[in-house]
């Protein structure tokens, strides 16, 4: 199928029809795994899509087997009338890797966008690029992260765990680093429901304070950053292994709906940072 391919300004690529009757089902799941895998982050935008849960989660199944939690195969991400947990809330939320409090950990994260927010309503989907970040961190800056391990423990409704990972960790397949980081909530971040409990050792205070300035500080740069701003029925596919994601905030009301699938390795990757889980 011809379609139409662009890059990002910092990574990722858009995937486009060139005409509309084009149906996202009738691309190639293995020329998109390895675009992913390239690129870190694939959005196919314009194409007939799905009309509904079941649909989405039958064309996940294509790319490997779907990650199940107790609510089932498919989240719905969308703001609820009084929600528990900062997921279901329309504030910002840091950057994090997922899976990172599960039994294992999805190589792909597929996001389907029901319903887009209005313009300017925000609620922009964030991701960062840790392979890029790595590459761009002067050495002395890489040097320190490599010495601070995060501990994290998080209680929900789905699960109380606690994952210990050094900040600098290594691609579970693939052999280069990575950054696995869930970042402290900041000053925007003052209303953020049901925090983790965060702890990083490694370093003197200075140390600390000094790493986590430095990742945001990388982390967030335009060379290493992007922020999706949705189109309804906008698909992306993001490789999990190599990104952190987060969310911008939202208006609060906003139409912004949606649906994500976790997508297992072909090889499923039993978590190796997870310390306990219930």
């Amino acid at each position: 199928m011809k379609t139409k391919i662009t890059r990002g300004d910092s990574f990722g690529v858009f995937v486009e029809p060139t005409h509309p009757e084009q149906s996202i089902h009738d691309l190639e799941i293995g020329f998109l795994r390895e675009l992913v895998w390239q690129e870190r982050l694939v959005v196919l935008r314009g194409f007939q899509s799905f009309q509904g849960g079941e649909e989405l989660s039958s064309y996940c199944e294509r790319w490997g087997v779907i990650s199940i939690w107790p609510f089932g195969k498919i989240l719905e991400l969308v703001e609820q009338p009084h929600p528990e947990d900062h997921i279901f809330d329309n504030n910002a939320v840091p950057l994090h890797w997922d899976g990172m409090y599960r039994p294992q950990v999805p190589e792909f994260q597929i996001f389907h966008c029901v319903s887009a927010p209005l313009s300017g309503q925000r609620g922009r989907t964030t991701f960062s690029n840790t392979v890029s970040a790595l590459e761009n961190a002067p050495a002395r800056t890489r040097a320190l992260w490599e010495k601070v391990t995060g501990s994290y423990e998080r209680k929900m409704e789905f699960y109380q765990s606690k994952t210990i990972s050094p900040i600098v960790d290594t691609h579970p397949f693939r052999g280069f680093p990575v950054i696995r980081y869930n970042e402290p909530p900041r000053e925007e971040f003052e209303k953020f429901l049901n925090p983790p409990a965060l702890d990083f050792t490694g370093g003197s205070p200075d140390e600390i304070a000094e790493c986590h300035r430095s990742l945001r500080e990388t982390l967030y740069a335009p060379e290493n950053f992007y922020a999706h701003e949705w189109q309804t029925g906008d698909l992306v596919i993001a490789d999990n292994f190599s990104l952190l994601h987060g969310r911008e905030g939202f208006n609060t009301k906003a139409p912004r709906h949606l649906r994500r699938v976790h997508v297992l390795s072909q090889v499923p990757l039993d978590n190796p940072r997870l310390v306990s889980h219930q």
